[in-house]
């Protein structure tokens, strides 16, 4: 796991103003939310979190800038951006189902919201204070069970998913499937690399998202050494992916 950290830190510095574009955009997609449900915290607290139920498909272009590194190419925002294309329906299948799950998790959020937060009606800075306090304990636990249901549900089903479509041109189901056959080869490791990605996603948003300049596009290229470790080898189209049992974090 720290290998694949270090080649996602190598990368971001091979490509520095090209991978910084993408943080850019995680950042002003965060500015955007904090602007539009400011008044609607449950909202975007669940918005919030979805940054780490959708990263998998926010991060294309970073898988894409690796995977031109890795062949010794000069990476461009233009192609890195537009690299969905490669397997442009099967990519926009699985980030539908994504997408899907953001609007189950918004929906649970405001159920958790309405029967375990105490107190009225709550500002931005009053559900902040409860985790940071741990004032309203039950909504606190009932919160973090729900989301780390649906981000552990997302996990295993995308943590390979879309580097594989990029790269071999698999179709949504054959990846989803792929992830969880590598979840179950390696559930100590993998579980170890899903709460590092939650840990330095959400430090990286407290600073008003600033740390995801760095943070987003790097966890992008982590993730694509991350699949060439776990699904190494490529295979006759009629033979799953060989997955890799003992990973070395």
């Amino acid at each position: 796991m720290l290998n694949w950290l270090r080649l996602g830190w190598q990368d971001l510095m091979r490509s520095y103003l090209t991978g910084v574009w993408f943080g850019v955009c995680f950042v002003a997609m965060g500015a955007l939310l904090m602007l539009t449900f400011n008044r609607a915290p449950a909202y975007l607290m669940a918005l919030i979190s979805g940054f780490l139920l959708v990263g998998p498909f926010i991060c294309v272009g970073c898988y894409a800038i690796s995977y031109a590194l890795e062949r010794g190419k000069q990476p461009e925002i233009k192609r890195a951006a537009l690299a969905f294309r490669n397997n442009a329906k099967n990519i926009a299948i699985f980030a539908a189902v994504l997408g899907v799950l953001e609007l189950l998790w918004g929906r649970a959020s405001l159920v958790v919201f309405a029967l375990f937060y105490t107190g009225g009606l709550p500002e931005t800075g009053d559900i902040l204070r409860a985790f940071m306090t741990l004032q309203n304990v039950p909504f606190v636990i009932a919160y973090v069970i729900v989301g780390a249901i649906f981000a552990t549900l997302v996990f295993v089903t995308s943590v390979v998913a879309i580097p594989l479509m990029l790269n071999r041109n698999t179709d949504a189901i054959t990846a989803a499937l792929t992830s969880v056959r590598v979840c179950l080869a390696s559930p100590g490791s993998l579980a170890l690399w899903g709460a590092t990605i939650a840990v330095l996603t959400l430090v990286a948003m407290l600073p008003a998202f600033i740390g995801l300049i760095l943070v987003g596009p790097w966890l992008g290229h982590a993730t694509w050494h991350a699949y060439r470790a776990l699904v190494p080898a490529k295979v006759d189209p009629a033979t799953p992916p060989r997955i890799a049992r003992d990973v070395v974090v």
